[in-house]
């Protein structure tokens, strides 16, 4: 691994506590410094913090391209660094489902992206979120050892189970196509569900334990796709306490109310809304209602959200906070997220009237280089 750069940025607008200033960055021994050693002129450039991620699956598309086109997870994880460090995401936390429904999101696929997290040497700061689906109750103990042995820093609550169709003795929709993606038939993937439906009860009663026991761990434990003011307290009961895409308004005020952490999904914002009609997410920026964005299905949506946000209004250093300084809040990372003397030298290069992120930076090396900045850096 390359050594850390000790580089003064001169000339560029970085977002210092809040407010975009006229002002040198240095960095040396992958920190933010003093002094450095070389200077290399960025006039033109914003110099931000580099983004921080608290949820991406955009590596599904790396893992699984197409049935056989991708056989080595290590490379598959290399080409999801590329893409993050293209999008100046400089800590991510690589989604990962571990659910009934198999394929990609599958017990054993789980364990294999984890596996290449831990064995695979990257510059971009990695880790594992396990998108656990809470009516797999046999299979806690299982989660904990992939979390121990992930370190995983964050368990987010789902449950895709159509209950209310089970409930009235209906086939759920799109059931067919899940089930050739687990690898079983139709009605083994029906009988699959109808016995985790009937043992939710069983699920729920689990459930408080295992997130007590993560949290002892320090792991931080949220849920997925609140409905409701009552979903939200369900869940901060027994200790997921962040709330993570709640899809009303009710269920994020309530969050917001009791001091929970709101996610939010990035595309969202970028599209102007959620694609499958739940609450707008740039409604819930507008009312302080929310505490960071996250990439989801879109990496390149991260940083387009903030500059979205900024375009309707919003000052650049408070829309940036979402994809930096309120990710690091949520997990309780405090060498990150800001510009400051002694935090880490993860730092993103925009070019001012483009947009256009020409270089990042996580803890002092580049992990992403490109366009006149590139052209800069070889000169100077």
């Amino acid at each position: 691994m390359s050594n850390p750069l000790s580089l003064r940025l001169a000339g560029g607008l970085a977002l210092i506590d809040s407010a975009m200033l006229d002002a040198d960055i240095c960095i040396d021994e992958g920190r933010i410094a003093q002094n450095a050693a070389r200077t290399v002129d960025v006039t033109g450039y914003l110099v931000l913090p580099g983004l921080i991620d608290l949820h991406g699956d955009g590596h599904e598309r790396h893992f699984a391209p197409r049935r056989g086109a991708q056989d080595d997870p290590c490379a598959a994880l290399r080409a999801t660094e590329a893409e993050l460090a293209a999008n100046g995401i400089t800590t991510a936390m690589i989604a990962q489902f571990y659910s009934w429904e198999g394929g990609m999101r599958g017990p054993d696929f789980a364990w294999r992206v984890a596996r290449a997290i831990a064995g695979t040497p990257c510059l971009t700061d990695l880790h594992l979120q396990v998108r656990l689906e809470l009516s797999l109750h046999e299979a806690f103990a299982d989660v904990e050892a992939l979390v121990e042995e992930a370190g995983a820093r964050y368990v987010v609550l789902n449950d895709h189970i159509a209950h209310d169709a089970l409930a009235q003795g209906k086939r759920p929709k799109r059931l067919t196509g899940q089930a050739l993606k687990s690898g079983r038939s139709p009605d083994d993937h029906l009988a699959l569900l109808q016995r985790l439906h009937s043992e939710m009860p069983k699920a729920r009663a689990a459930l408080p334990g295992l997130v007590a026991r993560l949290k002892a761990r320090g792991v931080r434990v949220g849920s997925h796709d609140d409905r409701t003011a009552e979903d939200r307290a369900a869940f901060r009961s027994i200790g997921a306490d962040i709330a993570e895409f709640p899809e009303t308004r009710a269920a994020a005020q309530a969050a917001v109310a009791a001091g929970d952490p709101v996610i939010m999904g990035a595309p969202n914002v970028v599209r102007g809304g959620s694609h499958d009609g739940k609450i707008a997410a740039a409604d819930l920026v507008a009312d302080g209602l929310v505490d960071a964005l996250v990439s989801d299905y879109h990496y390149l949506s991260l940083h387009r959200a903030a500059f979205r946000l900024h375009g309707e209004g919003l000052a650049l250093g408070d829309a940036w906070a979402l994809v930096s300084s309120g990710p690091a809040r949520v997990m309780g990372w405090t060498d990150r997220g800001v510009i400051a003397p002694g935090h880490r030298a993860d730092l993103v290069l925009i070019h001012a009237e483009t947009h256009r992120i020409e270089g990042t930076i996580c803890a002092g090396r580049i992990t992403h280089l490109t366009g006149e900045l590139a052209a800069r850096m070889v000169a100077g």
